[in-house]
């Protein structure tokens, strides 16, 4: 497990009002499932780091997921690729080990970005 930093709560309460940390982690077991599913995304796990980090920290749209709990981050990286990622928040109804936690990462077409936008719910934009 490794730690990546802490999240804005503020900015996250968008998903839910019940978050019980501002710790973000990934697992090792997550970084494997980026490289392996998404090979031309990412050269390595410190590429993977610090593009979760630039995502997390300064997020364009949080729209709504079909997940319970998750936020769904869209964000156009420092490099002008856009990418999407799933971070699954811990609430005050999760067991105590648990943290925010990186599910997945990729980067996506300008197709894939318009038409998320164009289904999904917005629940945060930046400004």
């Amino acid at each position: 497990m490794y730690q990546l930093g802490k999240i804005d709560i503020s900015i996250y309460r968008c998903v839910t009002d019940n978050i019980a940390t501002d710790e973000l982690i990934i697992t090792e077991k997550q970084i494997e499932h980026i490289l392996q599913r998404h090979p031309k995304d990412f050269k390595n796990a410190q590429d993977i780091f610090r593009s979760v980090i630039e995502a997390v920290s300064l997020p364009d749209y949080i729209v709504e997921s079909d997940k319970p709990n998750s936020a769904f981050i869209l964000k156009v990286l420092n490099n002008s690729e856009k990418s999407r990622l799933i971070v699954r928040l811990k609430t005050c109804k999760d067991p105590e080990n648990y943290k925010n936690s990186v599910i997945t990462f990729q980067k996506v077409r300008e197709r894939e970005w318009n038409r998320i936008l164009r289904n999904k719910k917005i629940l945060y934009k930046s400004e």
